[in-house]
């Protein structure tokens, strides 16, 4: 009798071992998936890490960049602004004291029956 409870536990047994067996191959299975993922996503975070820091670095250098150029172009409109007051200064000046003379005005070529258009217009 006790070769029937022998014979009778050792196939229980062995599907447990079958069960155990393949919860530790799966097991084995995912956990090697898993760091293969882990590895992959590890690569591609440096990788994308690496980009950024280029990238801001361009966006720094390009910020730089810019503020000296506007640094550069309000110099640049500020002695404009400056030689255009002096212009407007002198202008005025020589306007006001300006004498127009007779001489100074151009005299029309004789008229000889036909005038060509651009002697009008080099006229006025």
């Amino acid at each position: 009798m006790e070769d029937t409870e022998e014979s009778d536990n050792a196939p229980g047994e062995s599907i447990d071992d079958l069960r155990k067996q393949s919860r530790d191959f799966v097991t084995m299975c995912l956990t090697s998936n898993r760091d293969s993922i882990q590895e992959l996503l590890d690569f591609q975070r440096k990788k994308l890490t690496e980009r950024n820091d280029a990238l801001e670095a361009i966006v720094m250098a390009l910020k730089e960049k810019t503020m000296a150029t506007t640094m550069a172009l309000c110099a640049r409109i500020e002695k404009l602004e400056e030689e255009l007051a002096l212009c407007r200064a002198v202008v005025g000046k020589g306007v006001s004291s300006a004498a127009l003379s007779n001489e100074d005005a151009l005299k029309p070529k004789e008229f000889v029956g036909t005038r060509s258009i651009c002697d009008v217009y080099n006229f006025l």
